[in-house]
């Protein structure tokens, strides 16, 4: 019997295989047997680590962790989404930051004038956005359908309304601290020295500034220009920038004057300059005019010019309208008057502009020593005092015949510039009460 296994299986070693899988086969199940459910084994015991109260605990404090979590940033996506929208606003509106204000004052200013929907969310935004500290004062124009976000970055970046006044060529710093007080000023009464635009220019800017009237500067401190600021800037601040301004560009001017000038300053030139911005305000006649006085300074002729008459009997208030120039004030002496004085008046006359200083630094180079009004808004320069002569005679024809015909067309006739030679004599003599041109008598050298 072995030898016939051995024949079928092999070796001893497949035999014993054979009985014992034989052995671990299950017997066949009859039908009935096959239908019943067989028996699950029992689940594992839990561990008693697992049963632990502190890791119940611990499990319960990860479960509610994950659940505020999901709570939370998806409470933050959606308040995102809110304060990155565009706003309800249909139109923009000008909304004023108080300086001192808080976040939550702003919220709650913002919100009752319809800027943005919820103060809250506002607030949530901004310190999210680490900015609480960062909001600026200032007056803000808010574009329509402005996000919150919008709003934040425009008062984080202090992109406030700005405001601009304009300080004309040529106004004393009387007059310009006048223009920084102009909202105070009752209705009808007028600044001397200014338009009527430049006296409305004057009265919108003033309103947007505070505090008291700064005390008026030295004569000449001021540079002239057009000066941007924001609401609620103080008069004082917007003054110091315009002579600070006026450091600085005098100074270039000055190191780029010409060498062989007669001045022997930098206040020089600032006077120089005032009286040529006085006596002209043709931007292509500046350098011509200068070199009249520049001229007449390197030969020790008086300068003989018109405003520095007005000057020294007016001083800072400027002339009145409709004033005229007497032979009676012409010879009148003061110290600014250079119809009586050699040389240069003490100081500035007014506050000349960038274009006059850079005229008198650079003058042109000619050997006119007169000019007068030609008729046109301009002069007629002469380097000899016989063509000045026919000049003048040239200009009272034209009064004459302006005088004859009625009123002169307009451009025609006009002063050069407030106070400056207006003969409006048609005799070979000066007519009482008139103003007559530059140098009418030759002067001594």
């Amino acid at each position: 019997m072995s030898d016939i296994r051995r024949d079928q299986y092999g070796s001893d070693a497949d035999v014993l295989s054979a009985r014992l899988v034989s052995a671990s086969r299950v017997a066949p199940k009859s039908p009935t047997e096959a239908l019943q459910p067989e028996s699950v084994p029992p689940p594992p015991k839990r561990s008693r680590a697992v049963r632990h109260p502190l890791v119940v605990f611990l499990n319960f404090v990860l479960t509610i962790a994950i659940v505020a979590g999901i709570v939370i940033g998806g409470g933050l996506l959606i308040g995102k989404m809110q304060f990155d929208r565009p706003g309800s606003l249909d139109q923009a509106r000008t909304i004023t930051v108080e300086k001192g204000a808080g976040v939550r004052a702003i919220a709650d200013r913002l919100q009752g004038d319809g800027v943005v929907s919820s103060k809250w969310l506002f607030i949530a935004g901004v310190w999210l956005n680490r900015e609480g500290n960062n909001l600026k004062a200032g007056e803000y124009a808010i574009p329509a359908h402005a996000s919150m976000r919008e709003i934040m970055d425009l008062m984080v970046e202090g992109k406030s309304v700005v405001y601009r006044i304009t300080i004309p060529e040529g106004l004393t710093s009387e007059q310009v601290v006048a223009c920084l007080t102009a909202d105070s000023v009752p209705a009808g009464k007028d600044t001397p020295g200014l338009t009527d635009s430049q006296e409305a220019n004057c009265r919108e800017s003033a309103a947007a500034l505070v505090g008291p009237a700064p005390p008026v500067p030295p004569e000449g401190a001021i540079l002239p220009d057009t000066y941007a600021f924001s609401r609620g800037d103080t008069r004082s601040n917007v003054l110091n920038i315009m002579m600070r301004e006026r450091d600085r560009v005098l100074t270039e001017v000055w190191a780029r004057r010409a060498p062989d000038l007669p001045l022997n300053s930098i206040d020089e030139l600032a006077t120089m300059a005032s009286i040529v911005e006085k006596e002209t305000s043709l931007a292509d006649e500046r350098t011509r005019v200068a070199a009249v006085f520049i001229n007449r300074l390197r030969l020790n002729m008086r300068l003989q010019s018109d405003p520095t008459i007005i000057y020294g009997v007016f001083g800072g208030e400027g002339k009145p309208d409709g004033y005229v120039i007497t032979a009676e004030d012409r010879d009148t002496p003061t110290p600014y008057n250079t119809y009586t004085i050699d040389g240069l008046p003490p100081g500035p006359i007014a506050n000349p502009g960038r274009a006059s200083l850079e005229a008198v630094a650079n003058p042109s180079r000619t050997r006119d020593l007169f000019f007068v009004a030609d008729g046109s808004g301009g002069h007629a320069f002469a380097e000899t005092y016989e063509e000045h002569l026919r000049n003048v005679a040239r200009w009272r024809q034209i009064n004459a015949e302006d005088d004859a015909g009625g009123a002169a067309p307009a451009g025609e006739g006009a002063p050069p510039a407030d106070g400056a030679a207006d003969p409006a004599a048609s005799t070979d003599q000066p007519a009482e009460g008139t103003e007559e041109p530059m140098a009418l008598e030759e002067p001594a050298q």
